[in-house]
């Protein structure tokens, strides 16, 4: 009898531990689903908001948060989690709450421009928004943000733009302008009337360089090279490359030499890889002293998605140092602007290759020994199927490592680039 009692009691406790567990996870659900979740706007969601809020907020491209009369945080769009405005249900931005508190006591319209430290990370890096703030019925305040940080970037390379363009457009303005007075002045003086009529020829023509540079490369950044693409033959490129810089190399007795380049094909707009390789290895006899050489060598390379095509231009040059090797592809940055002014650069060069080479599916790398010489490389999508075997493997210029540079190896080995004009 005993233990038949015993049974029933502990029955009976087991049941109602059972009944108060099951009171617990019902409570605990119902506070959870109460709780806002980190989402995307959905029709289903809370009922507090008026009909239709749900699907107008939905297809908003700003990051929206609803606050209830408390401050809670009532539905918040998964944006506004990912830049950090909403934590644990409640709004994590200070100056975006007594917006939310002012406009639900007067009902008025707010809107700010704020610079909110960026999520996840320690670099002092900030997030441009612009937050705007107005009543949702009776109790509910909505709050929309919408993320300025690449508008603001886009209109600082814009602003520094311009002001670069004024500044180099200004010296050779200026010039012309001065060497004009002074031909006025010397009119009697046949000599000095020719010797400024000289010099305003010079001016006149970096200034047209500059000009059409600036076209280039709005152009290359503008325009989708893919839409009329082609193969482009390596050696063809080269062969116009060499032909373009024939007169500077031939005066200041450089020899041009090309290796490597049969048989590659490269895929793109052939006008905009040629004016890349180009301004290669224009800079390339630029920057190089007299009576040595300039090599251009090109192989075919494996990667991930297809074969690739690597165009080195190499020069025995004056070399670049390491904290100006970071920007050489900034536009308008020149390692030396005193000799760049004297050969005529106008710092676009680089940076148009830049483009080039993004716009293309391929990138464009450097390097340098102050003293020794530079070598760019053009890293460029291959025309056509993959070859079985690498017939330049043999080329002039030892590869250092998959990623590793090139180098001038053996330099004489090099077969010259026919050119007349050029002495060896």
């Amino acid at each position: 009898m005993d233990v038949n009692a015993a049974v029933a009691a502990a029955a009976a406790i087991g049941g109602a531990c059972t009944g108060v567990i099951a009171m617990l996870a019902f409570r605990w659900s119902e506070r959870d689903q109460k709780r806002p979740t980190r989402t995307s706007l959905r029709p289903d969601g809370n009922a507090a908001l008026p009909p239709g809020v749900d699907t107008v907020l939905s297809v908003l491209s700003s990051s929206a948060v609803v606050l209830d009369e408390s401050d809670s945080v009532v539905k918040a769009s998964s944006a506004a989690y990912a830049l950090g405005l909403v934590r644990g249900g409640r709004l994590a931005v200070d100056e975006m709450l007594t917006m939310a508190r002012d406009t639900r006591r007067d009902g008025e319209i707010r809107q700010v421009e704020l610079d909110l430290p960026r999520r996840g990370t320690g670099r002092g890096e900030a997030l441009a928004v612009s937050a705007r703030v107005a009543p949702l019925g009776s109790r509910l305040v909505l709050l929309l943000v919408e993320d300025l940080t690449e508008a603001r970037r886009i209109e600082a390379v814009r602003r520094d733009f311009v002001a670069n363009v004024s500044h180099e457009l200004k010296t050779p303005v200026g010039a012309l302008s001065l060497l004009s007075e002074a031909v006025l002045d010397a009119s009697d003086d046949p000599e000095a009337v020719e010797r400024f009529a000289g010099r305003m020829q010079i001016e006149a023509t970096r200034l047209t360089n500059l000009v059409q540079e600036i076209i280039d490369l709005s152009r290359v950044q503008n325009d989708d090279p893919l839409e009329d693409a082609e193969p482009v033959r390596v050696d063809e490129l080269v062969a116009e490359a060499i032909d373009r810089c024939r007169q500077q190399a031939g005066a200041k007795q450089i020899t041009m030499a090309a290796g490597g380049t049969a048989e590659l094909r490269i895929w793109g707009n052939r006008g905009q890889l040629a004016a890349a390789l180009g301004n290669l290895v224009e800079n390339a006899v630029n920057y190089s002293p007299a009576r040595t050489r300039v090599g251009i060598a090109a192989r075919r390379v494996s990667v991930p998605g297809g074969d690739q095509i690597e165009i080195a231009v190499t020069d025995q040059g004056i070399g670049i140092s390491e904290k100006d090797r970071e920007r050489v592809f900034e536009r308008f940055y020149r390692v030396d602007p005193a000799r760049s002014r004297a050969t005529g650069g106008t710092g676009l060069g680089l940076a148009i290759v830049k483009h080039v080479a993004a716009s293309h599916g391929g990138e464009v790398t450097v390097w340098s020994s102050e003293g020794q010489g530079s070598t760019f490389t053009l890293r460029l999508p291959e025309a056509g199927p993959a070859r079985e075997e690498d017939r330049s493997s043999g080329g002039p210029f030892v590869i250092e490592g998959d990623e590793g540079p090139y180098e001038p190896a053996h330099p004489d080995t090099l077969e010259p680039f026919p050119a007349p004009e050029v002495l060896p």
